[in-house]
């Protein structure tokens, strides 16, 4: 057997080349979840009864939603019901869009949290570009996490930037906002379409020490498996999440960002052959084994035992 998935992407948790930048922390005051959330599930602000249940649900990061969740008219009332919530530093909030009616309020409100001492665990900006990400990281508080939403070609076309400021954790990938924004046609489940932006967070990312980006959304809510069939797509890729709209698509998502058993029968396979060899060229079903397969079964392998 061959390695199943050759050519791909390192990510957190998998370990870095010598050549690759070290994974950037965002401060004391990121939790661990931020950068190592898989499954990242949107809980609307004005629903402040799916506020516990959704921290219940078993998703790695929740996120309470005042942007596209919630209307005009319920903006104030949604933000005093969000940031007046008890176990808000457990979770993260999408904010609104610099440059609306609503952002200065949303950032507000955030600071406020933080100065007593109950802050989101990281904030969520959609709309992201290099300039509205560099002002909203500066209004922040030293320790907070920042999770820029690219979803727009001005998004992609900065997301070096982007992913280089202060603040920023990691990237996420509004997929659905971005193909409407370049006038594509994607075409689920592969999305060949949106290949390249997903391509270039993914670079970014790696190139800035961030953790692996956060994939966008599958919308068919009762269709399990068209969500894990998109994850395991954004894991081969070389993302390390992805955002989900409902609880039932989470047990797919985990599992897609797992090693699957024939990955990890090929690392053992890699391995003791490495073990043979004794330091020597190791060939393996007909192909030369260097040292970043090599390494790529290790990180299958130590993902697998963290699994179990």
């Amino acid at each position: 057997m061959t390695d199943p998935r050759p050519g791909t992407a390192t990510e957190k948790g998998r370990g870095p080349t010598p050549t690759a930048a070290p994974h950037r922390a965002a401060g004391p005051g990121a939790p661990s979840t931020v950068g190592t959330a898989r499954s990242v599930l949107f809980v609307p602000g004005s629903r402040p009864d799916r506020f516990a249940k959704a921290t219940a649900s078993g998703a790695d990061l929740v996120v309470i939603d005042l942007e596209d969740a919630v209307g005009p008219g319920g903006k104030a009332e949604a933000r005093a019901t969000v940031f007046g919530w008890p176990d808000l530093a457990g979770v993260a909030v999408r904010i609104n869009a610099a440059g609306t009616d609503w952002h200065e309020a949303d950032l507000a409100a955030v600071l406020a949290a933080h100065a007593a001492g109950s802050g989101p665990a990281a904030v969520m900006l959609p709309k992201a570009d290099a300039a509205a990400t560099a002002a909203t990281a500066a209004a922040l508080p030293v320790g907070s996490a920042l999770l820029p939403l690219v979803e727009s070609a001005r998004g992609v076309r900065d997301a070096d930037r982007i992913a280089e400021s202060d603040r920023v954790v990691r990237l996420v990938f509004g997929s659905v906002d971005y193909a409407h924004d370049i006038a594509a046609t994607p075409h689920p489940p592969a999305e060949d379409e949106l290949l390249y932006a997903r391509s270039v967070l993914v670079n970014s990312s790696r190139a800035a020490g961030l953790a692996a980006p956060v994939d966008g959304v599958t919308l068919a809510l009762d269709d399990v498996e068209t969500a894990e069939r998109e994850a395991r797509r954004s894991r081969d890729v070389g993302f390390g999440g992805k955002l989900c709209l409902h609880p039932r698509q989470l047990p797919g998502v985990h599992r897609a960002f797992l090693p699957t058993e024939a990955e990890v029968a090929w690392a053992r396979r890699a391995a003791e052959a490495a073990q043979r060899s004794d330091g020597g060229a190791i060939r393996l079903d007909g192909e030369i084994m260097d040292k970043p397969r090599l390494d790529l079964a290790l990180r299958i392998l130590a993902q697998a035992d963290t699994a179990a």
